[in-house]
């Protein structure tokens, strides 16, 4: 089962959407509320509200997603208790809350809505708060023996089998041509038909890498470990040098410019080159011995 939240401000226009017949949708879950339409159910949501009018996303959204094969085997009561568990985990009982299931596609699929304030007028803390959602999905599939979002991701990833090896394969041969620059390695990916997409966060730092191949679109790690972001960058990195990087690079030069790596892919390529150093003595040491 797969989760997402995030924090909104249109609380009316997401209860409308929730409660939407052309969705076959239908009510799972209440939780402190009375109400039996989309505009109860907002003005009860606004008078706990007003007591916290700072908060401007007042609101949390999730939707929870079971796998299809799961979503057909699952009956009214279920789905209260997935949402009732949901709530649970996230902390959430001191709040007011709806759920609505949707039936319109094959892929069923639960939104709930959840007052920001609390009854007692404190405001949830939504740092995270995707994270925090898939997390506690995962902890719900798994008390309900529901498949698990890992496992859907682990036979996705099987099925393209065949696929990420054609892709790694592409990528070690670009890599044997020595690209010095990530311009020239992408360039060189784009000629086997191989996009390379840079993944920056929000503080417009380097992360990683994504790879487009027919079609598909993989994180470098879901490719192969090889081809994660700081094993790539480390390979350039060592291709533009006459010696030894000693030290794991903060910058690269991108697109002409320069662009800053993120901390955590810094640490791993830091990782990476205290491994090369103590491979590189005790294979020195070995070959002192004989």
């Amino acid at each position: 089962m797969i989760g997402k939240g995030k924090s909104i401000s249109h609380t009316l226009a997401s209860m409308n959407y929730g409660w939407n017949q052309e969705k076959q949708a239908e009510v799972i879950f209440k939780e402190h509320l009375a109400g039996d339409t989309p505009g109860e159910i907002t003005e009860e949501f606004k008078i706990i509200q007003s007591q916290n009018e700072r908060c401007k996303n007042n609101t949390l959204s999730f939707v929870l997603s079971p796998t299809i094969k799961d979503g057909q085997d699952l009956s009214v009561k279920k789905l209260n208790e997935i949402a009732s568990k949901f709530i649970k985990e996230m902390r959430l009982q001191n709040h007011q809350s709806i759920g609505f299931v949707h039936k319109d596609k094959q892929h069923l699929h639960i939104h709930l809505y959840t007052n920001r304030i609390a009854l007692n007028g404190e405001i949830y803390k939504d740092s995270f708060i995707g994270k925090r959602s898939q997390a506690a999905a995962d902890k719900v599939a798994q008390q309900m023996g529901l498949t698990r979002a890992r496992e859907v991701q682990q036979e996705k990833l099987e099925e393209l089998k065949h696929l990420r090896k054609e892709v790694q394969r592409i990528h070690e041969q670009v890599l044997q041509t020595k690209p010095k620059s990530i311009d020239e390695y992408m360039k060189k990916m784009k000629i086997h038909q191989v996009k390379v997409l840079p993944s920056i966060n929000k503080a417009k730092q380097l992360q990683g890498f994504r790879f487009e191949y027919k079609g598909v679109n993989l994180r470098g790690s879901q490719v192969h470990r090889s081809m994660s972001g700081n094993k790539i960058l480390l390979a350039i990195s060592q291709n533009n040098r006459y010696t030894r990087l000693e030290k794991a690079p903060k910058t690269i030069q991108f697109l002409d410019s320069t662009i800053q790596l993120s901390t955590g892919i810094i640490n791993k390529m830091t990782k990476d080159l205290i491994k090369q150093t103590i491979k590189r003595a005790l294979d020195n040491g070995m070959g002192a011995g004989f």
